[in-house]
């Protein structure tokens, strides 16, 4: 479940048009990452099951509805189960990546094909599950969320989709979200309160566009400077020493000011891209939340384009500092290594030198991971719960008990693919 999608559980409120509250402390929030990031270390990635859910059950524990807070009722040996049952599937198309590095020839290339298939279709089939399992887990006044619906028919659709975004540079994207969303959300139930979708997706793409311009146009520019080159003779021009850059544009007239201009225009679109990220951002969760209904109840999200800047320019500060740090321990790092190098045999210098190597890679991943959640993710959060308002809440006053607990292993699926979420 995205940060936005728990604002699913903002539907069951009682009271109309009463805003949803986060009541957590970051300092509690910073403790459960922290802590979880050593003993990630520690155990070599196996507590990730216990740090997600100890991050769900502070997550919805304090996010208050109507004065009610909501509860998460997972348990990290399920999503350990689910992992376990998920190996235990997924072995033997790992099994057929390794059979074709054995070079098979076209058997081992088709058996490549399918296998690189079937990893993407159960990509979305485990992301489905995985949603339904923390829906079924979600309890509010005593009643559960749940989910119905194929997961097979649902990775078809989102296979199809993202196809087709990919196709036309993701201006198919708005259209992909809204589809999903109402395939996700009209097999989404509070008890027996069937949801709904009502989100446009040309209403997305409206707000989106100038969006995707800005980002889109210089890359387009580049591909427009690289179809120029003449990629033959200047790839066959790099053969012998000497001046190559000098044979390549001799070989392809323009080839110079083509590939710079394309290089250029590639760096700017990054940039724009990074620029432009919370507005994306706040725009997609602000088209999401309004879009959701259960029964007559309507959402409508105010979340504030500035509020989401200033959580993103926050973690920039966090992530400078961070750097900061890491650059005094690569230091300190380097002067023992070079210590080591003269107390000690020089195999046991180099086993030193791979260590610190592999630990500085660590800590600046787990590093950067733990700062994005402690302060964009939550965030956000707050930002689209308390941003959220709800109206004709009547209706929960009759909701009845219904759906069963799913099973993990879409949790396990997703995890495995490194496609898990909050």
């Amino acid at each position: 479940m995205s940060v936005t999608e728990a604002a699913v559980a903002g539907m069951v409120s009682g009271a109309p048009s009463r805003p949803i509250r986060f009541i957590g402390a970051d300092k509690d929030y910073w403790r459960i990452l922290v802590r979880g990031a050593f003993l990630l270390m520690v155990t070599l990635g196996l507590y990730r099951f216990w740090l997600a859910t100890d991050i769900r059950r502070f997550l919805w524990a304090h996010t208050a509805i109507d004065g009610e807070p909501l509860e998460y009722s997972g348990t990290a040996i399920e999503l350990l189960q689910g992992f376990l049952v998920a190996i235990a599937l997924l072995l033997p198309i790992y099994t057929v990546f390794l059979i074709t590095v054995l070079d098979l020839g076209l058997i081992g290339n088709l058996l490549s094909g399918f296998a690189v298939l079937l990893l993407v279709f159960l990509s979305q089939y485990g992301i489905y599950l995985a949603r339904r399992y923390r829906l079924t887990r979600t309890v509010f006044r005593g009643l559960r969320l749940h989910q119905t619906g194929s997961a097979i028919r649902y990775a078809v659709c989102a296979i199809w989709w993202w196809s087709l975004t990919i196709m036309t540079f993701g201006l198919a994207y708005p259209f992909n979200r809204a589809a999903l969303e109402r395939f996700k959300m009209r097999n989404t139930y509070y008890g027996d309160l069937q949801g709904r979708f009502e989100g446009s997706g040309w209403r997305l793409f409206a707000r989106g566009f100038l969006l995707w311009l800005l980002v889109m146009a210089p890359v387009l520019a580049a591909l427009s400077s690289f179809a120029l080159v003449d990629w033959v003779a200047a790839t066959g021009a790099m053969r012998g020493g000497g001046d190559v850059l000098g044979r390549m544009e001799r070989a392809s007239p323009g080839f110079v000011d083509a590939v710079g201009f394309g290089i250029i225009a590639i760096v700017a679109s990054f940039i724009l891209a990074l620029l432009l990220l919370p507005v994306f951002h706040a725009i997609v969760t602000r088209w999401w939340v309004s879009g959701m209904r259960f029964g007559e109840i309507v959402a409508v999200s105010h979340l504030r384009t500035r509020d989401v800047y200033f959580a993103y320019l926050r973690f920039v500060g966090y992530v400078l500092l961070f750097a900061l740090l890491l650059v005094v321990g690569i230091f300190v790092a380097l002067f023992l290594i070079g210590l080591s190098a003269h107390t000690a045999s020089s195999e046991i210098a180099e086993i030193i030198s791979v260590l610190m190597m592999v630990g500085i890679y660590v800590v600046t991943a787990l590093g950067l991971s733990t700062l994005y959640q402690a302060v964009v993710s939550l965030s956000v959060w707050r930002l689209a719960a308390e941003s959220t308002e709800l109206s004709n809440t009547e209706r929960l006053a009759h909701v009845q008990a219904a759906g069963e607990a799913s099973s993990p292993l879409g949790e396990g699926i997703a995890d495995i693919l490194n496609l898990g979420g909050i």
